[in-house]
């Protein structure tokens, strides 16, 4: 027998082997207190206003993500107006009610953030947190006054799950419009908002943030395609399989969380 092979350690006791193909449903926020909660939702935020900023979603003074209070569930976590979302910190980000008053925090606020995401915190109470940024791709597809077809598999996590919103009138102002924004969004992840840009919604911090970043690329990748040829798209049936299979919050949990790890090794000044 080769002395290497008697030289190798015995492997560690371990359970039987298993089959784990996919992620579980993310248990930990049953388990956490309303505090740890906030904490976690919090830390979370500025890590995605950071992750945006080396995405480079991050253009002059547009864009915002919120998370609701899990305590105070009318009331949203926001970024304050003029800070780079590079340099974002926990401390920085502000409470906002339902009238648009900040609770927690000096601000100033978005008014547009309050006037979109306070309609559709209202419109959707399984919704913990939404983004919308004027990102490149993002802005471009808008444009077009059209939904994304379904030309790849990373594409199909949104097939049948994002809505065009189009009616744009200017910047967002008032929460008439953010109501319009919210009823055109519907039950659905995303919205393409004609002529302004993109926007995800979902159950985590995570995911909407995630989401955001794979909708800005489909929006890419589309805007390639259609510009070297004459795409082929995946039928219909082949698609909402597909959507099922990789368009569910907890991949979307796990994607944001492998880009986060790395962030705050790199910047954990983000969580002071």
């Amino acid at each position: 027998m080769s002395s290497a092979l008697l030289d190798t350690p015995a492997l560690p006791f371990r359970k039987p082997p298993v089959r784990k193909f996919w992620f579980d449903d993310d248990a930990a926020a049953t388990r956490r207190t309303p505090a740890r909660e906030r904490r976690h939702r919090q830390e979370r935020l500025a890590g995605a206003f950071r992750l945006f900023a080396r995405y480079g979603f991050d253009q002059g003074l547009a864009g915002h993500i919120t998370a609701r209070d899990p305590e105070w569930t009318d009331h949203f976590w926001v970024n304050p107006l003029g800070k780079h979302f590079g340099r974002i910190r926990v401390s920085d980000l502000l409470l906002v009610n339902r009238h648009g008053e900040i609770v927690v925090g000096d601000g100033p606020v978005n008014q547009a953030a309050f006037a979109i995401h306070a309609a559709i915190h209202e419109a959707r109470p399984d919704v913990v947190a939404a983004a919308h940024t004027h990102s490149l791709y993002g802005k471009a597809w808008s444009t077009l006054g059209r939904k994304l077809d379904p030309l790849t598999q990373d594409s199909c996590a949104f097939y049948e799950d994002h809505a065009l919103f189009d009616d744009f009138r200017g910047v967002v102002l008032d929460t008439d419009e953010g109501a319009r924004i919210a009823g055109a969004l519907g039950n659905h992840k995303a919205v393409i908002l004609k002529n302004h840009g993109i926007l995800t919604a979902g159950p985590t911090v995570e995911a909407a943030a995630w989401w955001y970043i794979a909708l800005d690329n489909a929006c890419h990748a589309q805007l390639l395609a259609e510009a070297a040829g004459a795409p082929q798209a995946i039928p219909h049936e082949v698609a909402a399989l597909t959507h099922e299979q990789i368009g569910r919050p907890g991949g979307a949990l796990h994607a944001f969380e492998s880009l986060y790890e790395g962030l705050v090794e790199a910047e954990p000044e983000l969580l002071d």
